[in-house]
């Protein structure tokens, strides 16, 4: 068993080492504009609240009050959340962690919570960057993991679907369903931690650019525990019969059950992929080429475009570059790549040599960035991302602004990247990353500066506070914003039907 890093992102073993760091240090002026900062250790210790609750006889079989464990459910993978646990600071944690092994654990979980008011946070794979699994509650709380309920329970190779249990996390599903020669074609970039439960939970956008980009695309139904019973939905390729419960579901972020197993559709392994990078002079110049191509019904498997800054830092190239593919189960892709390569060069687009290796370059340096991250903590550098999504017509304007604004709360120097993640007819999900001097110390605050005005900006430009994120408990404020007021009541009335104590992750896209 691999052994999770206590107050960073991934394994252990995966972790990046002082020598790297060093080596990263020295490069750090040339590609950021600023220093490193002394490398500096994590704290030796850390000292945990007392449980404001014991575990009951009840639960004790499958709970565990240690602080080891406690800590490890105690924040999510966010910036703030790492800084804390990095310094051995927990402000709030679970009174113990409950690691359910079927449903009739769940449904005893909450009806011990129930009766005496403790909060039940529903706990995936831990990778929340939004506070949306930190016990940030007045009262007692428990963590109710799910990582034991992860098998693939079902496959349908008539339908290409699959059940699914909750707790299967990236690479346990995909190996079972490669056991069927399927695949669920889900990878977002916590591929390696989170799992089916929480990219429901959160509604978390996966590999492809075009079309498929949500989970919502795959799930056929859900099956959840509530306090007041059990909520499963039909299983069908599609229906009109009013509101969808599976949309409610998708979401909801715990707080109206616990998901626990879902129909989701799947696929054989692709046989045919072909990208190539392609630069352009601007970022901006790039956008225009991505809305062609997703104007055009190519619908590309990946349609990321990366800005000037980001293409240096990752080592992927000198200019802003666009990573272009394609791929089928059915027949050759080659075709599509060229007419959008021909898209692209159109819009002053330059297809890089097949050989150039930038597209192998920034996929490499993608799936490393969360371990980047506690690297360049380490060295003294805020390094975090935000995301959002706006249409076409307003790009041009609404970057400029979220640039601006986050640039001015941090001051220079500093960073501020932009790429395109998903990429929509009407518009693309824009994806920033923020490098800057950290205020040793005074990280917590100055990584608030940065949210709230990046935050507002987006809100008062009319972007989303999320496309992929989650809502969790630092976006609710503008999460409140965004949404229309009968609908936040609306909401409210169904958590009142299913949760009427309240249960259920409080705080989190409700009151």
């Amino acid at each position: 068993m691999r052994t999770r890093h206590r107050w960073g992102w991934g394994y252990e073993d995966a972790v990046i080492g002082a020598a790297e760091a060093a080596a990263t240090a020295e490069h750090l002026p040339a590609t950021l504009g600023f220093e490193a900062q002394e490398l500096e250790e994590p704290a030796a210790t850390f000292r945990l609240p007392e449980p404001k609750v014991w575990i009951p006889p009840e639960l004790a079989e499958f709970s565990d009050a240690s602080d080891a464990v406690r800590s490890q459910h105690a924040y999510g993978k966010s910036y703030l959340d790492t800084i804390r646990a990095f310094r051995g600071r927990y402000d709030h944690a679970p009174c113990f962690v409950a690691r359910a092994r079927d449903e009739r654990d769940v449904e005893a979980v909450l009806e011990w919570a129930g009766r005496t008011g403790a909060a039940v946070i529903p706990y995936s794979g831990g990778t929340s960057v939004v506070g949306g699994v930190e016990a940030r509650v007045d009262g007692p709380a428990v963590s109710l993991a799910l990582g034991a309920m992860d098998r693939v329970l079902e496959v349908d190779d008539v339908s290409r679907a699959a059940r699914i249990q909750a707790g299967s996390n990236g690479p346990r599903l995909e190996k079972q369903l490669g056991e069927h020669g399927l695949t669920m074609r889900f990878f977002p970039q916590s591929f390696e931690l989170s799992a089916l439960g929480g990219w429901i939970a959160t509604r978390a956008g996966g590999h492809f650019a075009t079309r498929l980009t949500h989970i919502d695309d795959l799930v056929e139904s859900v099956r959840a525990v509530t306090p007041a019973g059990l909520w499963e939905s039909r299983r069908l390729p599609g229906s009109g019969a009013g509101p969808s419960p599976d949309r409610l579901l998708l979401g909801s972020e715990g707080s109206l059950g616990v998901i626990t197993e879902a129909w989701v559709r799947v696929q054989p392994r692709p046989l045919f992929r072909s990208s190539r990078g392609v630069a352009f002079s601007s970022f901006i110049e790039g956008a225009e080429a991505v809305r062609a191509c997703g104007q055009s019904g190519l619908f590309p498997s990946n349609c990321r475009l990366i800005d000037a800054d980001e293409a240096r830092f990752t080592g992927a190239a000198d200019s802003a570059l666009l990573v272009l593919g394609f791929e089928s189960t059915d027949s050759p892709v080659d075709a599509l790549l060229e007419r959008g390569l021909e898209i692209c060069r159109s819009h002053g687009g330059s297809p890089r040599d097949s050989s150039s290796g930038s597209v192998g370059d920034w996929r490499e340096a993608f799936i490393r960035m969360p371990y980047v991250r506690d690297m360049l903590l380490r060295l003294g550098v805020l390094a975090d991302t935000f995301e959002t999504a706006i249409t076409w017509d307003r790009f041009a304007t609404f970057h400029a602004e979220v640039v601006g604004a986050t640039r001015a709360a941090l001051g220079e120097p500093c960073r501020v990247t932009c790429r395109f993640t998903h990429v929509y007819p009407d518009g693309p999900a824009p994806y920033f990353t923020v490098l800057a001097p950290a205020r040793r110390g005074d990280e917590e605050a100055q990584w608030w500066e940065m949210k709230r005005a990046a935050s507002d900006a987006i809100i008062a430009a009319g972007g989303t506070i999320t496309h992929h994120h989650a809502v969790g408990r630092d976006h609710r404020e503008w999460y409140d914003q965004q949404r229309p007021d009968l609908f936040a009541a609306a909401l409210g009335g169904a958590k009142a039907a299913v949760d009427p104590a309240g249960i259920m992750n409080p705080g989190v896209l409700l009151g």
